[in-house]
């Protein structure tokens, strides 16, 4: 099935996608010539790109990369912000007063804003902000819901200089505290509390808590959400609306910060499941290029598209979305809730209702929805959708499948792509004018010169490799906040100047790439290496199994034993007999070698809010070792569920 190509670019793709627009401008007649001239000329396609995208500076780059990997200097001598590119310029323009994004809240609830008003919002934000005397360089934390003010600071912040620090709304204190803390922050905005499957979150109080730890913050800006008596701190708290419509600051409307292009934007943290979490720092130049190049080359978007990233601002989807449709003139949906409440079909819901165009979602999120009956996808209309998205971790084909079919009723190319924090974008994806095979990412990212090496660092086709980067990037993170050996400790210590990315990649006979889950959750089982998307792959081509995952366990005899927990569909119950069918299923199809020793019956398996199963922390729970932090675990009852299943 891995093998067969299953979606073919229309005649549309092939001459009217942003992408088909960038080769003919510049005489590349095939996607080949494309990777193989945007790997081998990164200062060529980096240049040509952002002229193609239309990317403005206040002052133009004298030179566009200077230095390699590790370090790299990029757009040298360039001026410019993303606020600026992705508002400010569509105030000339009829894009203002278009819809810049629909909010959905938990509860059902519909918010719209044109460029225009948003980008007065933003203004009148900024201002109040810089009544507090934030300037360049000053860290701002966000730790809000998916709500309209968190767009209006989130621009707010990049308009004054200030560095942007996202936190994920559903972290607790001591998660929010080390971010916080670690940035140094002198602003945290916040809300007076969330929903979340109906369920109110005191955000401000868990705030409250965090802020014990972190002296730097001396002013604290609450949003109404459930416009409910929240804890107050006289003198330090302030109301989101009453800080923007302040008479002193009402009528002032801040210019744009010039800034240079390396200048800090964003520092987004990883979710530290794997001890501290890194602060990766980007650039308002880098992750402006990065970003607008993917979200217009790769997903396509334009002006008149609804763009949907199933996401938390604490994830870097999140900014990741938000600049990029904007950039694009585009509209994009901010959402609170969760995929399947109130019912199975909210999501598709939205998709009938706000007409979404391009919709990006987990391959997990995926098969938590493809478990419930058809009829919730049947009885809605799903026509609008000419883009679907996936990322956050490898793919089984049935869920693929089922996704590429049944949403996008074979009709639209799913752009899977893979890149990570630490570049704020992708390292692989393919493209509108691609062919597609079940899984595939296609291949290397434009502009990235990606390969995959075996255990001695040459390049390797047809075995399972390590996925590395050769070449240095604009959005590369520079280096890790207040940590730079941990930054060469992680990605280069295994080769020098060589970006290891800590991804298992494989590329087929004819050029498509694959990823088969993270390094450190390799399973090696008599001297044979595999990933746990290979084995938890074989499990989901069982008609009973909803998800599952994998992990290596120490055996005193093979090295490694492997250990699957596994979802049963709605309806199904476990049993001895099912158990042996799993064993013999993977048998079968991967051979006797990596055949399950165990297989454990659970009713869910802990996740990230992002929808990434978390195998290195079951992999702890089962050999009862310390589980660490577990802030980014949004389900930790399925990790008590786990002691019952051992």
């Amino acid at each position: 099935m891995m093998s067969e190509v299953i979606w073919r670019p229309s005649e549309e793709h092939l001459t009217k996608s942003n992408i088909a627009r960038f080769m003919k401008k510049h005489g590349i007649s095939d996607y080949d010539t494309l990777i193989r001239r945007c790997a081998d000329n990164i200062e060529w396609f980096w240049d040509a790109a952002l002229k193609d995208l239309g990317v403005e500076w206040v002052k133009p780059y004298s030179k566009v990369v200077e230095g390699g990997l590790p370090l790299a200097k990029w757009f040298i001598g360039g001026k410019l912000n993303i606020v600026a590119n992705c508002l400010d310029r569509h105030q000339k323009t009829d894009v203002k007063n278009k819809t810049a994004f629909i909010w959905e809240g938990d509860c059902g609830a519909v918010k719209k804003m044109t460029y225009v008003e948003l980008a007065d919002q933003v203004n009148r934000f900024a201002a109040g902000l810089k009544s507090f005397g934030v300037g360049k360089g000053d860290c701002v934390g966000i730790y809000m819901p998916m709500i309209p003010e968190m767009i209006v600071a989130f621009f707010a912040i990049l308009k004054i200089g200030a560095v942007l620090i996202p936190i994920f709304s559903g972290f607790g204190p001591e998660p929010t505290a080390i971010r916080l803390d670690d940035a140094k922050a002198k602003v945290l905005i916040t809300a007076d509390g969330g929903l979340r499957r109906g369920k109110k979150i005191e955000i401000k109080k868990l705030a409250d808590e965090a802020l014990k730890s972190v002296p730097s913050v001396k002013h604290v800006v609450v949003a109404r959400r459930l416009f409910e008596e929240v804890p107050w701190t006289k003198g330090r708290d302030v109301w989101f609306d009453e800080l923007m419509n302040r008479p002193a600051t009402s009528d002032q409307r801040p210019a744009t910060e010039i800034l240079d292009a390396e200048d800090r934007a964003i520092i987004i943290y990883t979710s530290g499941t794997t001890g501290k979490p890194k602060g990766c720092v980007h650039t308002h130049a880098g992750a402006l290029a990065q970003i607008a190049k993917e979200v217009t080359y790769y997903m396509d978007c334009k002006r008149d598209d609804v763009f949907f990233w199933v996401t938390d601002i604490g994830w870097m989807m999140g900014p990741w979305e938000i600049i990029g449709a904007t950039f694009a003139g585009a509209t994009f949906v901010v959402f609170e809730g969760a995929p399947n409440y109130p019912k199975p079909d909210r999501l598709w819901d939205m998709v009938e209702r706000h007409k979404i165009t391009i919709l990006g979602i987990s391959p997990t999120a995926i098969r938590l929805l493809k478990k419930e009956d058809m009829s919730y996808v049947s009885n809605r209309d799903l026509s609008s959708l000419r883009i679907l998205g996936s990322t956050g971790e490898p793919w089984d084909p049935e869920s693929y499948l089922w996704f590429f079919e049944k949403i996008g009723g074979g009709r639209c190319p799913i752009i899977n792509i893979s890149g990570g924090t630490e570049i704020v974008g992708c390292h692989l994806s393919p493209l509108p004018i691609c062919e597609l095979k079940p899984c595939t990412l296609r291949g290397p990212g434009l502009g990235m010169d990606v390969d995959v090496f075996n255990e001695e660092g040459k390049p390797v086709r047809g075995e399972v490799g390590y996925l590395v980067c050769k070449k240095p990037a604009p959005s590369m993170t520079k280096g890790f906040l207040n940590d730079p050996q941990r930054y060469l400790d992680t990605y280069f210590s295994k080769w020098p100047n060589i970006w290891n990315h800590g991804d298992w990649a494989y590329v087929d006979e004819d050029g498509f790439w694959f990823l088969r889950g993270r390094a450190d959750d390799v399973i090696k089982v008599s001297g044979h290496r595999t990933g746990p998307a290979e084995i938890e792959s074989a499990l989901m081509d069982h008609p009973a199994v909803a998800e599952c995952a994998a992990i290596g366990v120490p055996h005193e005899i093979k090295g490694e034993a492997i250990v699957c927990f596994a979802v049963l569909k709605p309806g199904l119950n476990p049993s001895d007999e099912l158990r042996k069918e799993l064993k013999t299923k993977v048998g079968v199809k991967l051979g006797k070698t990596l055949t399950p020793d165990e297989i454990k019956f659970v009713n869910a398996l802990p996740k990230t809010r992002s929808a990434k199963i978390v195998r290195g922390t079951i992999k702890k729970k089962y050999l009862g070792q310390p589980l660490g932090d577990l802030s980014s675990v949004e389900n930790p009852d399925a990790l008590e569920a786990l002691d019952r299943a051992v």
